[in-house]
């Protein structure tokens, strides 16, 4: 689950795929190479989110709306969200700036930043894609802890 790196001279690198609550709490997870397009990785972050209880009604399976950057702005991944029910608010590339969608992404982006803060994530050292995911796991079940005990 390595790749070589476009903007840091080839180097083998691995990137993190995140999807988080409106208040930062990580939902799922994944890891992939640095070279896989971030497209390529929303489908099995969306089918990986845990069912959520509720106060009220049934477990929700999926998020009512995602908030997304110009990275997802592909025809297939607009129709496949649509199909699961989940109205998507992604940014059309040459159309719409980033300025819109930054007031939704930046929790995400905090969230991106508190997981490079623990220094096993800031450099991988793991061979295997598992246990650098485990890492991955363990961090966000941290981030995850801190949230809800205040």
């Amino acid at each position: 689950m390595t790749g070589p790196n476009p903007t840091d001279r080839g180097k083998l690198g691995s990137k993190i795929h995140l999807i988080t609550d409106r208040n930062g709490l990580p939902l799922s997870l994944g890891v992939s190479g640095a070279n896989m397009h971030d497209s390529q990785g929303l489908e099995p972050l969306v089918r990986g989110i845990p069912p959520v209880r509720s106060r009220r009604g049934p477990r929700r399976r999926r998020p009512k709306k995602l908030h997304a950057d110009k990275g997802y702005d592909y025809d297939h991944l607009r129709r496949w969200l649509r199909g699961r029910g989940i109205c998507h608010r992604i940014a059309r590339k040459g159309h719409e700036s980033s300025q819109r969608l930054g007031r939704h992404r930046w929790v995400v982006e905090r969230t991106v930043s508190w997981l490079a803060g623990c220094r096993r994530l800031h450099r991988r050292y793991e061979r295997k894609a598992e246990h650098f995911l485990a890492f991955v796991a363990i961090v966000a079940a941290l981030i995850g802890y801190r949230r809800l005990s205040r």
